[in-house]
């Protein structure tokens, strides 16, 4: 399964040329770089016109971009006003939330990637029926957009009352959006389980996010390195392998505070995973 690194590793660092270069070097052939400002600021021209500079000559893939969060470069801290939600019901607020997603899609058009990654609704938010509503009509403006850069969209299950999978299946059935999925192992974890989730979702999953977690705390702990991570990972890649080809181990990490070399340790995950039976 081809291998890929989340830049949500270094996601606290600017997201410089020296960065994808040490990603390239240590053998990891292609990224998903995560949007957000403190790290790839997607409104500022010239960190993304030295970024594209670079990509063009660099055998490193895109492989997606995960769409922002928030607006400051401070994870929301600045304010309520800062947070990206495409269930916003309020039309002037949804429409800005949009277009701040929109910028990241622009992206395309200089770095080419395949995959956008898109939240339905944040952290612990409840189900809510004209939410609901309010994402359809973002998802299918932000849908026409993305195709028109090739990019697809992918909706990510996240621990709401939006998105567990059996709530993203009734979403698509009932919209007609045709979308696919990204399959998070940690997210599944603290939700209704990786299997339950894996099984409601391979029909439509394109790509993945792989940590571990105690199954109450979204870490991003990296798999094994961890004594906190309760995911079974020899389960996991099993149900994983049952769709081999469709989708890659796609790594979705947390900076270690103290970590001697992270990129050897990635390593040392993605041969691990590779390496259950």
């Amino acid at each position: 399964m081809e291998h890929v690194l989340s830049t949500h590793l270094f996601v606290n660092h600017r997201l410089t040329t020296v960065w994808l270069d040490r990603i390239w070097r240590a053998g990891i052939p292609a990224v998903e770089i995560f949007c957000a400002r403190q790290s790839l600021d997607y409104r500022n021209r010239a960190q993304i016109n030295e970024l594209a500079h670079w990509f063009r000559d660099s055998e490193l893939k895109v492989w997606s971009m995960h769409a922002p969060m928030y607006t400051d470069d401070v994870w929301g801290r600045s304010g309520p006003h800062a947070v990206i939600n495409i269930t916003e019901t309020s039309k002037p607020r949804r429409i800005a939330m949009v277009d701040e997603i929109k910028r990241a899609l622009e992206i395309a058009e200089r770095i080419p990637y395949k995959f956008l990654i898109q939240h339905v609704g944040v952290s612990g938010e409840e189900w809510d029926e004209h939410k609901m509503e309010a994402a359809f009509t973002s998802l299918e403006d932000l849908k026409v957009f993305a195709s028109q850069r090739g990019v697809e969209i992918l909706l990510e299950n996240i621990p709401n009352g939006f998105s567990t999978s059996e709530r993203l299946n009734t979403f698509l059935e009932a919209t007609h959006l045709n979308l696919g999925y990204c399959f998070d192992t940690g997210h599944a974890h603290m939700m209704e389980g990786v299997e339950t989730a894996f099984e409601n979702m391979k029909e439509r999953i394109r790509s993945t996010h792989l940590h571990s977690n105690d199954g109450t705390r979204d870490a991003h702990l990296f798999p094994y390195l961890d004594p906190g991570g309760t995911i079974d990972w020899t389960k996991t890649m099993q149900l994983l392998r049952s769709r081999d080809g469709q989708y890659p181990l796609l790594l979705e990490l947390r900076e270690v505070e103290g970590m001697h070399d992270p990129l050897a340790r990635v390593l040392e995950v993605f041969e691990r995973l590779e390496n259950e039976r």
